[in-house]
């Protein structure tokens, strides 16, 4: 991707600074001439990195814009302009980047940059970025600001340096000093509109007039809130800083004083007045500090604010006014030794309805900016979505980001803390380096509740060691069709298998009761997505091009009861703390209301969730969720909010939200009663999380993130997720004396490996964070190995091959099959199978988040792994390769043997698929042998244990069950075998195994 695109173009340029000046000022005689960028005769090629020279980029191979040097009568400057044609979905643009051979250009002599545009009068923003510092135009920092085209013809736009922002939302060497210092600069950017065709022309960039000191000087303060205990003295850092670090020629001056607030002069604090001088040759960096004391009264209040007022001579004013804030104090929710529920009622006592709606609010990161609205519009949360991280992404910028958020809270009167949230689905996926669990449909093969546990209770350590205290995890959909985007999100299509691994709720949030929330290593979790978005039928979305994610999942009462709903029952029993509701519509036959969107079913989320389930936590909608309901924008708030959705995730809509929320509460058409509960809700959970004592982010853990303990779960997670299909002549494990051919697209390559949900939303092929590949773990485990990717190294002489295929990343309904998407490997990765197994002994891996279509070529493999998304610890793979640890995974979901038996599941009248759901071969030593007799004394065993309550020994010996089972069926895989052994995997799971014995006797006869 182009270090200079716009990652979410069109909700950026709606929040980009507008210009300060535009076109056609006059200048001083004595300004220094102007300097030519581009003059666009042709002086510059059409060139990419490390030339000097033009070049195109966008967000897929149609996104790019066309460019040409046109010849123009009417030319602003010289004979020829830049134009060119665009039609961008996702982003696009052009760059002008200098030769990264030779030095950086100095434009500090200089007020700004300008060029002459053609405008179209469309009223489309455009963004316009300069490059500064780094080794290079595409490793350097990015500032931006853009302007509107509302006029007609040419217009000069000029662009001083001063209104440029450091961008928050990408940098692509993670920012350097965050300084525009204007001596090393390597070209400019121009990212079009997205959406509608359209054409532009440009011409003559230069830079122009004297960067007085006005310009290159400005004053700022070093935080926006002060907050202080009642009768502390705030202390307000004033710093001078210069682009280029050149100190100040004139005196610059800063005169202050508090004045207004809510805090009353001479009662509250002591006025403040006077002003600071920072000489002629003032360094750059120069600090003063302002005191302001405030006085320590006898009763309790709410917060007070103090502002301090700047005026700025010589110099640029900070871009707000600095807010001392005096902290509530004596109230009876800020007790921590009162019980929750008397802190959440005497706090909802004091809230206005403006408040109690700021609660209810969850805006993006990259919406807010600095944060200013957090406190204007009282918010209540925040969230990152998917690749929305700071920059630069490390553990320590997280939690200044969030502090800095958490900051704007104490500007409030009831300075109520911000809980923040992001998708750490596997892992603190949004954070580089952090440790990368495989996806859940890789746990669920792992059968294991324990090792489930562990990776949440890592993974909440991370998250939480950013400052983070909520994860909008675990996904407890039950999959019913591997043609699914989010499939792999899910830990099988067994309701059963699910419900066994909601242990990862008590590794994320603790104790049921929730009194481990408050601990710096644990997080609120939510149960997502309430309820049935695994079983929405192929071809019933209506969203874009997807084919089944957000459709319609119709069932019976009794389907959805035991298949969809069962997994929420476990959770709420479980603590869970928050819940999310699908995209999708549920059709329940016979009920008469037909698809309805889930964010508008009250009586799923108020009747079967909140009152027969008996959930005390919160309700969070899914990402802009509401949009897809019918009726205007009020009807939207009204019906999902009176459907029982507590909190709204309107990431770049929550002013409308707000005041859309407001409005429908005074007109009577939301109850204030609804409303109070949706706030005590989420009240609740901040108090137990320990936000209101400690509302900042706890970094004592950071250490840990991605530390070897951490890497050390998710390398056994991905060991025994490792599901071995096939092994015919026990080619696995390998041995480290064989001489080994690895080839295939996934053998090495990290970002296929993590999948979906890593680093960005949609995740991406390559390196782009810490980790192990598959490859680097075999050769470090010892393997004598020679790797070609695409099998074109001669195959003479090796014991063995591994080819290593399967998919590559994707998200949601992004990856529906149908969608660009299907259950067929590759032609490069089915030329390797071939190649690599017509020539050797061969061990399949799918590396892959669902089934892979490969029965045509199973008689030519030799052994076949399912190795899912195993995550950033290939090792983990490796270790059951070589023997290290044995293979013991078993399918999450069934193994079709065509895409037209899907939806195929466990418990279908008609059974017949590749492999059926619990299969894994198993390379244990010491395996039970035997017949029906040992299947009889199994299974008379298994009934005593499940009549003595002995789970333990019920599992062992239906596993011990299994494994004669699979001896004898081999690669022979009847329907009669099929059915009866996937039946046994379900009544495991549901304790009934003396029955799930005598399913596999029948197995076993059949076989």
């Amino acid at each position: 991707m182009p270090r200079t695109a716009l990652l979410v173009a069109g909700a950026l340029l709606a929040a980009l600074l507008p210009l300060s000046a535009v076109t056609g000022t006059a200048h001083a005689a004595d300004d220094p001439a102007p300097v030519p960028v581009d003059r666009f005769e042709g002086e510059v090629p059409f060139a990419a990195q490390p030339a000097d020279g033009i070049f195109t980029w966008g967000s897929d191979a149609d996104d790019p814009p066309s460019l040409h040097l046109t010849g123009r009568a009417d030319a602003p400057e010289g004979a020829k302009v830049l134009t060119g044609s665009y039609d961008i979905s996702g982003y696009g643009g052009f760059t002008h980047d200098f030769a990264a051979g030779q030095p950086a250009h100095d434009w500090s002599a200089h007020q700004g940059i300008r060029f002459w545009w053609e405008g179209r009068d469309n009223g489309r923003k455009i963004a316009f970025e300069i490059k500064d510092g780094g080794a290079n135009g595409e490793a350097s920092e990015l500032w931006t600001t853009s302007f509107t085209d509302d006029f007609t013809g040419w217009k000069r736009i000029e662009i001083p340096f001063t209104d440029f922002r450091y961008r928050t939302d990408y940098q692509p060497v993670g920012g350097i000093d965050h300084v525009l210092g204007l001596t090393r600069m390597w070209g400019y950017a121009v990212t079009l509109p997205a959406g509608t065709k359209g054409d532009f022309a440009m011409d003559g960039v230069e830079l122009y007039g004297r960067a007085d000191q006005s310009l290159r000087a400005s004053v700022t303060t070093d935080a926006p809130v002060y907050p202080v205990k009642e009768g502390g003295t705030a202390e307000v850092k004033v710093t001078l800083a210069t682009t280029g670090d050149r100190p100040v020629d004139e005196p610059v001056t800063v005169t202050y004083t508090t004045d207004g607030g809510t805090a009353t002069t001479g009662r509250d604090y002591t006025p403040a007045e006077g002003t600071l001088t920072f000489p002629a040759g003032t360094a750059s960096g120069t600090s003063r500090t302002i005191e302001v004391p405030t006085w320590k009264g006898r009763s309790a209040a709410p917060a007070r604010t103090i502002p301090l007022k700047l005026t700025v001579t010589g110099a640029k004013a900070p871009a707000e006014t600095p807010q001392i804030v005096i902290d509530a104090h004596g109230l009876p929710y800020l007790n921590a030794g009162l019980p929750v529920q008397k802190r959440v009622a005497d706090l909802l006592s004091r809230m206005s309805l403006q408040e109690k709606a700021g609660q209810m609010t969850q805006a993006e990161r990259g919406a807010v900016g600095g944060g200013g609205d957090i406190a204007t519009y009282a918010l209540g949360s925040l969230l990152s979505g998917g690749g929305s991280t700071p920059t630069p992404n490390t553990p320590e910028a997280w939690a200044k980001m969030i502090d800095g958020f958490q900051l704007r809270t104490r500007a409030t009167r009831l300075q109520i803390p911000l809980i923040y949230g992001v998708d750490a689905v596997h892992g603190h996926n949004n954070l580089a380096g952090a440790t990368i669990m495989p996806h859940n449909v890789g746990i669920g093969a792992t059968r294991d509740p324990q090792l489930a546990q562990r990776t949440g209770s890592v993974t909440a350590s991370e998250v939480r060691a950013t400052g983070i205290p909520w994860d909008f995890a675990p996904c407890l959909c039950v999959s019913r069709d591997e043609r699914w985007g989010r499939s792999y999100e899910s830990f099988g299509e067994d309701p059963a298998l699910v419900q066994s691994m909601e242990t990862i709720i008590q590794g994320l949030q603790g104790r049921a009761d929730g009194r481990d929330l408050s601990r710096n290593d644990k997080v609120l979790a939510t149960a997502k997505h309430f309820v049935g978005d695994g079983g929405t039928a192929y071809g019933s979305s209506t969203t874009g091009t997807y084919t089944i994610d957000q459709g319609v999942t119709t069932v019976t009462r009794q389907q959805l009861e035991d298949i969809h709903l069962a997994p929420y029952r476990t959770a709420v029993q479980r603590g869970i703390g928050a819940v999310m509701p699908s995209y999708s519509s549920l059709d329940i036959v016979g009920d008469g209301q037909g698809a309805v969107k889930m964010h508008a079913r009250g009586d799923m989320i108020n009747g079967v969730l909140k009152r027969r389930m008996g959930f005390g936590g919160f309700v969070i909608s899914d990402w802009n969720a509401i949009d897809q309901l019918p009726g205007d924008y009020a009807t939207h708030v009204r019906t999902a909010v009176n459907a029982g959705v507590d909190m709204m995730m309107v990431p770049y809509g929550y002013k409308d939200f707000g005041s859309t929320l407001v409005d429908e509460v005074k007109a009577g058409r939301i109850s204030e009663a609804r409303i109070d509960d949706a706030v005590s809700r989420i009240l609740t959970q901040k108090f137990r999380l320990g936000l209101f004592e400690h509302p900042y982010a706890d970094t004592s853990g950071a250490a840990a993130i991605g530390s070897p303990a951490h890497r050390a779960v998710a390398r056994r997670a991905a060991a025994e997720s490792q599901v071995l299909l096939k092994n015919s002549g026990g080619l696995l494990p390998l041995k480290k004396s064989e001489k080994v051919y690895v080839a295939g697209s996934n053998a090495d390559d990290l970002g296929n490996q993590t999948g979906g949900w890593t680093l960005t939303w949609q995740g991406a092929s390559g390196t782009h964070t810490q980790g192990t590949t598959i490859l680097r773990g075999m050769r470090e485990a010892g393997g004598d190995i020679t790797y070609s990717k695409d099998a074109s190294a001669p195959t003479d002489g090796y014991d063995a091959g591994v080819v290593v295929v399967g998919e590559t990343p994707y998200a949601e309904g992004v990856g529906d099959v149908g969608n660009g998407h299907s259950l067929q490997l590759s032609a490069a990765d089915q030329a390797a199978v071939d190649k690599v197994c017509a020539a050797m002994k061969c061990a399949v891996l799918i590396v892959s988040g669902r089934p892979q279509l490969v029965g045509d070529r199973l008689g030519t493999i030799d052994a076949l792994v399912a190795s899912w998304l195993p995550g950033t610890e290939g090792e983990g793979v490796a270790d059951v390769l070589y023997g290290k640890r044995p293979f013991t995974g078993q399918l999450p979901v069934t193994w079709p043997k065509s895409e037209s038996q899907l939806p195929i599941n466990v418990g279908d009248p008609s059974y017949d698929p590749q492999f059926p759901y619990g299969w894994g071969l198993s390379t244990l030593t010491g395996v039970s042998r035997g017949g029906t007799a040992t299947l009889k004394a199994l299974g008379a065993a298994a009934t005593a244990a499940e009549r003595k309550g002995d789970d333990r020994a019920g599992r062992e010996l239906v596993t011990e069950a299994r494994l004669i089972v699979q001896q004898k069926a081999g690669e022979r895989m009847a329907q009669a075998v099929a059915k009866p052994f996937a039946d046994a995997g379900h009544l495991l799971l549901t304790g009934r195994y003396g029955k799930a014995v005598e399913m596999l006797t029948e197995a076993y006869r059949a076989a």
